[in-house]
């Protein structure tokens, strides 16, 4: 009788068996031809003798290396390296193994100006923060640094959150007096250590940047933006000098980023440029851009232009003036194209996302940024909003958010990420919860916002004295039914959207009044929801099993610890 597994559940071979076969059958083909040489001219049982000598000598011959049975230590030896040997392993890091040669380190990331704003400011511990990308020339621009400064320079080598934001906490951690920001940035206000921008020069064809400008807008009286990466701000002067002569009507932005201090610093062009003829009420400064209008007109009225490749930054400009119409310049593959991206379909796609958060009884705020200024205040009255709408929250902060991390808290429903103007814009399509942005948060609890199509990325804008703040009514308690029952759009369900009072008397808790008309209770915590599950943890049983002392257990890793592997009788043959 047969094993019912070897018969219905055969058992792939392993990488040990292939290799056993092999082997054997290497084996058997050597002794095929020491034996045809050994029996040439011999009679039929002279031959099967000397074959039968040699296949006994064949296996009474000592077992060469590749004979010997592979064990769990020799699988651990092959696929994984030795702890100890990686502890004590030294690596020595010198310039020659940077990316770029000295004379051009010391042009793209501007180690004298880098150098004098260290020593003007008298700063003795430097923190250089790079992207991914930049990492291969970190060793050589901060040993640059040392030796021109002499001052003690950290690498800030995994940011917290995102690259383009200025990452003062990891900053802080090593005490460091100022943070050096190197390649592309968000230009996200900071206000807690002093800061330096060294953006990089990127290469980019200036006159083939004009030509496509002028395919793209062959009428000389249209009226456009440039906007840039801020990779590409050293050739937007040359580009300004080309262009504006032809094109009275174009309009160039400029970088201007606000430091810890509340001083103003701007990269690129001279700030007499911007404020020159302009009035305080045509100019836009938005995302570290300044742009000067024209007087009497409006964003709306200007097309826009953007250098620079198709990224988080693009989008954010899309989103927030989406009326207008866009066109690209892309120097790394220098085309041009007219952006077809629908937007329509964009803000249907968020207003889904707003739907859901009016849906949501329990909210959670991710923490996506702990050094763009203001970060806190918009914590605060998220938080604010969100419980006199009648719903829960619960705050996390779990530096970059993917996936798996968010789906281990089921009971939430929706989250809303405080983060920088460019990070916010997160595809939760592949997240079990969505993920919505302030604004968005903003429209679902607060019946006084409403969607007109304008998006709002930046949530400094929806503070207290920002150009898009509105207040939250005031509870009503004279108000029916009615006007506090509406039906879900994605659920077809009634939905209740009460305002709970400012001193918090009805905040969410265990007892709920129940409505009278619709007899529907609503507890809006994540109580309701564990009561639900059939699998609520590990049963403490407290009192009920015995207290034994506690014993040793194994040491090592799950593909040999330190007792296994010992034993010929655990080897794999």
């Amino acid at each position: 009788m047969t094993d019912s597994g070897s018969r219905y559940d055969p058992v792939e071979p392993s990488d040990v068996a292939y290799a056993e076969i092999e082997l054997k059958a290497k084996k058997k083909g050597k002794m095929k031809q020491d034996r045809d040489c050994l029996c040439k001219g011999k009679t039929t049982a002279d031959a099967d003798t000397v074959y039968s000598e040699l296949k006994q000598n064949t296996y009474k011959a000592a077992p060469g290396p590749e004979c010997i049975p592979v064990t769990l230590q020799n699988m651990t030896e092959v696929f994984s390296s030795n702890s100890e040997a990686v502890l004590q392993r030294t690596v020595d890091a010198t310039a020659a193994e940077s990316g770029s040669q000295t004379g051009e380190l010391e042009e793209l990331y501007q180690i004298s100006d880098t150098c004098r704003f260290i020593q003007r400011k008298d700063f003795k511990k430097v923190a250089l923060q790079f992207p991914d990308e930049l990492l291969v020339d970190a060793v050589a621009v901060s040993a640059a640094i040392e030796k021109d400064t002499g001052v003690k320079v950290y690498i800030l080598g995994d940011t917290s959150y995102g690259s383009c934001c200025v990452d003062e906490v990891a900053a802080e951690h090593v005490g460091a007096d100022c943070i050096v920001h190197y390649g592309r940035s968000c230009l996200s206000p900071s206000r807690r250590l002093p800061l330096m921008y060294v953006f990089g020069k990127r290469p980019v064809d200036v006159q083939k940047c004009v030509d496509t400008f002028r395919e793209l807008y062959p009428d000389t009286e249209s009226h456009v933006v440039v906007l840039y990466d801020v990779t590409y701000s050293h050739a937007i002067d040359a580009f300004r000098k080309l262009l504006s002569a032809s094109y009275p009507n174009t309009v160039f932005s400029v970088l201007k980023a606000d430091h810890f201090d509340g001083q103003k610093q701007i990269h690129g062009l001279v700030a007499d440029d911007v404020n020159s003829d302009c009035m305080d009420d045509t100019v836009v400064h938005k995302f570290g851009r300044r742009f000067c209008l024209a007087e009497g007109k409006s964003v709306e009225d200007y097309s826009m232009f953007y250098v620079g490749r198709e990224g988080l930054t693009l989008t954010n400009f899309m989103m927030t003036w989406n009326h207008c119409a866009f066109c690209s310049f892309d120097p790394e593959t220098s085309t041009g194209r007219n952006e077809s991206i629908n937007i329509n379909k964009a803000l249907m796609k968020r207003y889904y996302a707003i739907e859901r958060a009016k849906d949501a009884n329990v909210v959670g705020i991710l923490v996506g940024t702990l050094g763009v200024a203001n970060y806190l205040s918009i914590i605060e009255q998220l938080k604010e909003s969100i419980r006199k709408a009648g719903k829960k929250t619960y705050m996390f902060a779990m530096g970059k958010i993917n996936v798996a991390k968010l789906a281990n808290f089921l009971e939430i429903d929706v989250y809303v990420l405080v983060a920088c103007p460019e990070n916010s814009l997160l595809d939760s399509s592949e997240f079990y919860r969505p993920v919505v942005t302030p604004f968005e948060m903003e429209v679902a609890c607060n019946k006084h916002r409403e969607w007109s199509g304008e998006y709002i990325t930046d949530f400094r804008d929806l503070l207290p004295g920002g150009s898009s703040h509105v207040e939250f009514p005031e509870p009503d308690e004279a108000a029916n039914e009615e006007d506090t029952t509406d039906v879900s759009l994605i659920t077809g369900a009634l939905r209740t959207s009460y305002l709970c009072p400012a001193d918090g008397s009805s905040a969410p808790s265990s007892l709920v009044i129940r409505n009278q008309t619709l007899t529907v209770a609503n507890t809006n915590t994540a109580a309701s929801f564990l009561a639900g599950r059939s699998w609520q943890g590990l049963e403490p049983k407290l009192g009920e099993t015995p207290v034994e002392k506690a014993v040793e257990g194994r040491r090592g890793i799950a593909i040999a610890y330190e007792e296994e592997g010992t034993d010929s009788r655990d080897c794999l043959t």
